[in-house]
This record gives C-alpha cells, sequence and structure tokens, in this order.
C-alpha cells in the first residue's frame, strides 16, 4: 500500500495541509511519470507532420541553401519560424506531462478522494463518496492504469461535444487504489 511517507516531503506538507477535522488518509500516491507521459505521444500524429511541413517550407523558401541576407528576400524564410517552434512545443508535450506528473499527487482519505496538481501554485480537486457515480478502470498489463472518477462533457469552441475524463490517471497498482474507493463509497452509504 502506498502511503503518506512515500511522497517527496514538500509534497507530504502539501497533502497535510489540506486535512479536514477528523479526516486521516488511507492512501495516497502519484502518477508514474513514464505511463503518464504516455498520453502526450497521441500529439505527435499532429505536430510530426506539422513540424516536418514547417521545416521543409523554410528550407524551400531559403532555396536549399543558407541565406546571404542581403536582400529583403533573404528574410523571407524566417516567416516559416513560428511555425517551426509551434511544432517543435507540440513535440515535447510529453516531456512536459512528465515534469508534471512529479508534482501531482493522489489520495483517499475517510472522506473523499483528491488530486492535487501544480507546482507553486495548485489545484485540488475533491470527488466525494456521493459524486463518484461510475468508477471506470483501465488496467494495462504491468498493473497500472487510469481509474476514473468522473466525466465532464463540453462542448469546445466549434461547438463539438467532448469528454474530459477525470481522476487518477496512470496510477501504479490501479486495483488496489480501486478498492480503496470502493470502500470509501460504501462507508458513504452505510
Amino acid at each position: 500500500m502506498n502511503d503518506l511517507a512515500t511522497l517527496p516531503l514538500p509534497l507530504q506538507q502539501r497533502l497535510n495541509g489540506e486535512l479536514k477535522p477528523g479526516e486521516r488518509f488511507v492512501w495516497s500516491g502519484q502518477p508514474v511519470p513514464a505511463r503518464y507521459m504516455n498520453s502526450g505521444f497521441k500529439a505527435w500524429y499532429f505536430f510530426v507532420p506539422w513540424t516536418a511541413f514547417a521545416a521543409f517550407w523554410i528550407a524551400s523558401a531559403a532555396d536549399y541553401q543558407w541565406p546571404a541576407f542581403n536582400s529583403g528576400w533573404d528574410f523571407f524564410p524566417l516567416g516559416g519560424l513560428p511555425f517551426l517552434l509551434i511544432g517543435l512545443a507540440g513535440l515535447s508535450t510529453p516531456f512536459w506531462l512528465r515534469r508534471r506528473a512529479r508534482t501531482m499527487i493522489y489520495a483517499i482519505s475517510n472522506l473523499r478522494a483528491m488530486t492535487i496538481e501544480g507546482a507553486n501554485s495548485f489545484t485540488v480537486k475533491s470527488y466525494h463518496a456521493k459524486d463518484i457515480a461510475e468508477v471506470v478502470r483501465t488496467e494495462h498489463p504491468d498493473g497500472s492504469g487510469d481509474l476514473v472518477l468522473r466525466t465532464e462533457h463540453y462542448r469546445d469552441s466549434d461547438g463539438d461535444r467532448q469528454t474530459r475524463a477525470q481522476g487518477f490517471m496512470a496510477v501504479a497498482r490501479v486495483r488496489e487504489v480501486e478498492r480503496f474507493i470502493e470502500k470509501l463509497r460504501h462507508a458513504e452509504s452505510a
């Protein structure tokens, strides 16, 4: 079982600061960084071609040679640099997610489940037993996986219907964590 002592000291202090009177933690943990970053690789389907095209456009606009910058047209290929930088930033998404996973905390107490995200300023999401209608577990062969506690439906800027899963993502021993959530749900209904 994961416990509070396995978290780095600053995260332990942050988590202890969230305790309410009469509340005690029964489980705490963090996302598995390597597993958490995997979701960022989906963006590569878009950013690999984007970045490749931006690099190709810059090279072809420069006639496949380094410009001398003697005339105004020599600066024309630089117009593609913002697009190349956007592509490179998109390709770095998995590595930012890995870094983000190191500052996240998942915890279950006798009163609620919670996620805490952020480095300097942080966001706390609480999931009380009455708010958890259905728990959806996705488990990988190594025992890690996602535990969805709430699904949010919304419309994006184009008006398309989107779904966002909330809960404990990329957690080790997901089946064990699910048991703690079930105990929390049954304790509330008793």
